[in-house]
């Protein structure tokens, strides 16, 4: 799958495909995937633009990783695959049409999935349980996202993680970035209690290689989420819960290119276009999406 020649078609034209790439034919091997939605968010709203931003914000990515030294749009044959249809309003509804969506996709193809808020992540872990198996989770956040309720109901982009451990979709788990005030002193404690192994934001910038060696030691598939609250506002101010004191962009794309994982599939989450300043925050996500299609095509 070849991009638009940028010394033909200058990046400013053409229609918005992640990094100028046709859209799928059938003949691909991974796709870049839009989940537009955001009516599980808890604060600020306009992850359902996060798609068409981050399509936007892709239009500067070239063919060759040096970093990673990979061609990741022609190992993997990458294209766009548009949007799945979600039903606004319906959370519990829109999760049952991207699973059964992402299962469809998850049989033919590697999926790199932008969203939309964090709760799109539970729906397309169930899909990928379904076809292959419980998969571990890389999971770089300031949030922990595993409370189990917001005003008494189950499903919202800070509880999905929690149904998906119920639902036994997940292997091991490893969280970075974590940060922030929490609501009690409990929800360190519940971390440990639901097994999960978490690096805070001070862990990653005090020792980030002794955080690798953990998150390179899983085996077997492994799932990779990444909100975009992940990294400092300074550096990401377009998302929806941003919390101050987090990763540059840097030390979030220098984390992801030093990954080696059998990477089964991927999504960023939280973009919002409506609070980003000069496209910083769609810019960081469609390179976070380049690093992770290099590091499946480096690691295939």
């Amino acid at each position: 799958m070849r991009q638009l020649d940028a010394f033909k078609s200058p990046r400013f034209e053409q229609i918005s495909t992640f990094a100028r790439l046709p859209q799928c034919d059938g003949k691909e091997k991974a796709v870049f995937l839009g989940i537009p939605f955001d009516d599980a968010v808890t604060y600020r709203p306009g992850a359902r633009f996060g798609p068409m931003g981050i399509r936007q914000g892709s239009r500067l990515l070239r063919p060759y990783n040096p970093f990673q030294d990979v061609y990741p749009f022609d190992e993997l044959q990458v294209c766009d695959s548009g949007d799945i249809d979600v039903i606004p309003g319906y959370v519990e509804d829109t999760m049952r049409v991207v699973t059964e969506s992402m299962r469809s996709t998850m049989r033919r193809v590697t999926a790199f999935v932008a969203g939309g808020d964090h709760s799109i992540t539970l729906p397309i872990l169930r899909a990928i349980r379904s076809e292959v198996g419980k998969v571990n989770l890389v999971h770089l956040d300031s949030h922990y996202d595993f409370w189990d309720t917001y005003w008494g109901k189950k499903y919202t982009h800070g509880s999905w993680l929690r149904r998906a451990l119920e639902e036994g979709l997940l292997g091991e788990v490893v969280q970075v970035g974590i940060r922030g005030s929490l609501f009690s002193k409990e929800d360190v404690k519940t971390s440990e209690e639901l097994g999960i192994k978490v690096f805070t934001v001070r862990d990653a910038k005090r020792d980030v290689d002794s955080v690798l060696r953990e998150v390179n030691s899983l085996r077997g598939r492994t799932y990779v989420s990444v909100d975009i609250d992940v990294v400092d506002p300074a550096f990401a101010p377009g998302t929806g819960t941003p919390e101050v004191g987090g990763l540059t962009s840097f030390e979030l794309l220098e984390i992801l290119r030093k990954l080696e994982l059998n990477l089964v599939g991927s999504d960023v989450v939280e973009v919002s276009p409506p609070f980003d300043h000069a496209e910083l925050t769609s810019m960081l996500a469609s390179n976070v999406i380049y690093e992770l299609m290099s590091l499946k095509a480096r690691i295939n």
